[in-house]
């Protein structure tokens, strides 16, 4: 697979990742290896970042449409986002209150979806 391909899936940002792993693809074997047994690089940028915009979206409860409503446009690491939860602008107060009001809502159509009787 390509190298954004294995990156996205890996949950890293990909010009943070080493430049072989940048530049050469990987196979399904390799990539169950990174998975089951990461190297020390792998897993140091899972913990410290700088992290995708998805992983971002999720360590901070909201969604990556939020992000950008927010003005985030780059990368964060884990200590960033340890200060923005520490002490949250007002921007991402709004945006985890919108982003769970939105997912109690997607739970009610759900259940309400799944109680409907069927034809």
């Amino acid at each position: 697979m390509k190298p954004a391909t294995a990156a996205k899936k890996l949950g890293i940002y990909l010009p943070a990742a080493p430049q072989d792993f940048q530049d050469s693809e990987v196979t399904r074997a390799e990539f169950n290896q990174l998975q089951q047994n990461p190297p020390e690089w792998l897993a140091e940028l899972r913990r410290n970042g700088p992290h995708p915009r998805p992983v971002v979206a999720q360590k901070l409860g909201i969604s990556i449409s939020g992000l950008a409503r927010g003005g985030v446009t780059e990368p964060l690491t884990t200590a960033d986002i340890t200060t923005l939860l520490a002490e949250p602008p007002k921007w991402l107060v709004a945006e985890r209150s919108t982003h769970a009001a939105v997912r109690k809502q997607d739970l009610i159509a759900k259940k309400l979806h799944s109680e409907s009787p069927k034809n």
